[in-house]
């Protein structure tokens, strides 16, 4: 039990590390803001408690030294400097070094923890008046300065320990030690839930707790004293006595202290008050006012009762933490259903047996729920990604002395936890070459009339069954000139070839291509984008580059929301199936042979006017027989660019569940995965990015040669 108990621990200390980071962030912006000054301590407070819970006892230690300082920071005895969030974020990434070394990945530098602690100490006020270069606390103020002490509430706090509280290794009674010192404080400890002695376990904790404590400290005090129990166990703390809102001298009877503390329900209480008389029957028989009118005065005391009981109802959803092993497991299992659900409609067309129809009818509209739902669980807000690249501007930015302001927006955008996952590392690059090669150094900007400070706009927002990421900078822009001769000097590009602009920044994602006129630590070998592209089209995403000379560029990744179901488009060349994702489908034509004849030999076909090269998935694939007499062709786009796929006949729309290749076949251009359709045949799933490119290089290498003929 104690590895689960330690696990957990981990994963939330995970979880504590990256909103202790995004605080720290936001924090470097409002340093005032009290909330986020609350929200770092009570991050560290819970990281420090729960370590020293299950032997994390050097993770404790060191958090222990950075929270006593924010604790400074909080009682407003310190001021939020550069210096103090420099240090506090070397210190977060310390605990996650200290963290990532109890799972024996990596090794820390004790060092490093030990010069993060002093320079911390030498940042706080010196606790006496021994001299030194440390900062002295102020006079204390006279009779007449002194400020007016805090107002004292009084709390009532019933504190409701988890049984098995004391197996995690946490004491309820080192927890009332600390209640007790903030306050006036009276304990009345329960034994109504203790078991007889044959049914007690010397482990579990039965004893709970009413608190009533009187203190200047505030609510954020008293719950930090539960801060990391707080999930485990049931605490109610409640303002009974509040000087500023007292309305009168008297308290509440004792049925309404009972009452209100859920002792006794409202029904107890008015079963014994109903030895006498209600006040309306009272009123009625002196006279005084009409039944009517009392019966009109209950229906609105009632109402208002159930509007308000309606208001302040708890929420009765809750959530749960489940591992992502898991999630992924019932994604495949509903992908199976998906499958066989398919292979069932099918079936029951063959048969055209109504009642078989119904039936498969019904089973596709449950499945299609428990598609979405079961996708729906997977789904996170991107913001939780977007946070991690504020700490690689601010870090960067400083290494290169520029200044640059990060902004983001559609932070609440969902994607697939997967897709969040294989998004970290293009975005890296992305933003890194947008800081070293973008956004030009502050003088730089000012000859140019630019403000000092560059900016760069990370945003996500959704657009149909994709997600639209814009990674924006105000530098310098892309040189189009300057590109398209580097990429004739590497011999990417015929120098009479004729390209748009698109094309010509498509060239800055080719393997080994670099602007940079020196290698730094930051870019300049010509691997960046290329890992980019890579990664871009491993999740089916496309990448448009739009820039400007000295004004700036924009980089727009469009991301399918899943990775595991996606809707496509079913077609059949020959015997074989294939499919294509239906997000990169524009449009379908046909193909005849009077188009082939009008065309001279040429592979292009003329839509509406336009001229739309196609590629000829029957000889790209080797695949034998007769072609039909009017043929179709697909249109997609890639990279803005249209282009067309000819294939036999069009199936229609499929639901495909995506399967991965064998190792054996993972590296086949063109085909990015597979699906088994409804009749159990398997169907590959064509790359459209891919197979542009190896048509692209086959007609660039075959100009080349014609060339060395000439």
């Amino acid at each position: 039990m104690i590895e689960q108990h330690i696990a957990a621990y981990r994963e939330e200390a995970t979880e504590l590390l990256a909103e202790l980071e995004t605080s720290l962030l936001e924090l470097e912006e409002t340093p005032d803001d009290q909330d986020l000054i609350s929200r770092v301590f009570r991050a560290m407070h819970t990281i420090k408690g729960s370590g020293a819970m299950f032997g994390f006892d050097e993770i404790a230690a060191f958090t222990h030294e950075v929270e006593t300082v924010f604790d400074l920071v909080r009682n407003g005895k310190m001021v939020v400097t550069k210096e103090l969030l420099n240090l506090t974020l070397q210190s977060r990434d310390h605990i996650s070094a200290l963290l990532d070394a109890s799972s024996g990945f990596g090794e820390v530098d004790k060092n490093r923890g030990d010069e993060i602690i002093a320079s911390l100490r030498l940042l706080t006020p010196a606790k006496d008046a021994s001299g030194g270069n440390k900062p002295q606390p102020p006079p204390s103020p006279t009779k007449q300065e002194t400020a007016p002490a805090e107002p004292l509430q009084t709390w009532r706090i019933r504190f409701e320990p988890n049984r098995e509280l004391l197996i995690c290794g946490s004491n309820p009674i080192s927890l009332l030690g600390e209640l007790r010192s903030l306050g006036d404080c009276t304990v009345t400890a329960h034994f109504d839930a203790v078991p007889p002695l044959d049914g007690l376990v010397p482990e579990h904790c039965y004893l709970y707790w009413d608190i009533i404590l009187t203190t200047s400290r505030g609510e954020a005090a008293i719950r930090d004293v539960f801060i990391f129990v707080e999930d485990d166990c049931r605490i109610s703390i409640k303002l009974i006595d509040d000087p500023a809102r007292a309305e009168d001298e008297t308290y509440r009877k004792l049925g309404e202290i009972l009452v209100d503390r859920g002792d006794i329900t409202p029904t107890d209480l008015q079963s014994v008050l109903q030895q006498q008389k209600p006040l309306g029957e009272l009123l009625v028989e002196k006279g005084t006012v009409s039944e009517e009118k009392v019966q009109s005065a209950l229906a609105e005391q009632q109402q208002v009762k159930t509007i308000r009981q309606e208001r302040t109802a708890p929420d009765a959803a809750a959530s749960i933490r489940v591992p992502a092993e898991r999630l992924d497991q019932l994604v495949n299992l509903v992908g199976e259903m998906v499958t066989v659900q398919a292979r069932l409609t099918q079936v029951a067309n063959q048969e055209r047996d109504a009642t078989f129809i119904a039936i498969a009818e019904e089973v596709e509209r449950l499945t299609n729920e428990l598609r979405d739902t079961a996708l729906n669980i997977r789904m996170l807000p991107i913001g939780s990604t977007f946070s991690k690249f504020k700490r690689l501007v601010r870090d960067l930015s400083q290494e290169l002395g520029k200044e640059i302001e990060m902004e983001t927006f559609g932070a609440d955008t969902e994607l697939d936890k997967t897709v969040i996952e294989k998004l970290n590392d293009p975005l890296v690059h992305i933003i890194r070459n947008s800081i070293d090669h973008g956004i030009e150094q502050p003088d730089r900007r000012r000859a140019l009339g630019k403000p000092a400070s560059g900016t760069i706009r990370l945003g996500a927002e959704h657009a149909g069954d994709s997600v639209l990421i814009t990674i924006y900078d105000d530098g310098g822009g892309i040189n189009r000139d300057a590109i398209r001769k580097k990429a004739i000097e590497l011999g990417m590009v015929s120098p009479t070839a004729e390209l748009t602009d698109q094309q010509i920044y498509g060239h800055i994602f080719a393997p080994g291509f670099s602007m940079a006129a020196k290698v730094t630590s930051v870019s300049g070998r010509g691997v960046g984008m290329d890992v980019v592209k890579r990664g871009i089209e491993g999740l089916r995403g496309t990448i448009v580059v739009d820039s400007k000379l000295g004004e700036g560029t924009t980089i727009t990744l469009k991301i399918p929301l899943t990775l595991a179901i996606i809707e496509s488009l079913l077609v059949k060349i020959g015997d074989s199936h294939f499919v294509l994702p239906l997000a990169a489908i524009e449009e379908c034509v046909e193909l005849s042979g009077q188009d082939i004849k009008a065309s001279h030999g040429r592979n292009v076909a003329n839509v509406r006017g336009h001229l739309t090269p196609y590629i000829r998935l029957r000889d790209q694939f080797d695949i034998a027989g007769e072609r039909p007499e009017i043929e179709q062709i697909v249109i997609v786009s890639v990279q803005s660019t249209r282009i067309g796929f000819v294939v036999d006949s069009v199936v229609g729309e499929h639901q495909t569940v995506i399967k991965p290749l064998g190792l054996m076949y993972q590296d086949v251009k063109g085909i990015s995965g597979a699906t088994i359709l409804g009749d159990g045949s398997v169907a590959l799933i064509l790359s459209p990015g891919d197979l542009s490119r190896m048509a692209e290089a086959a007609e660039l290498e075959k100009l080349q040669r014609v060339e060395k003929i000439t």
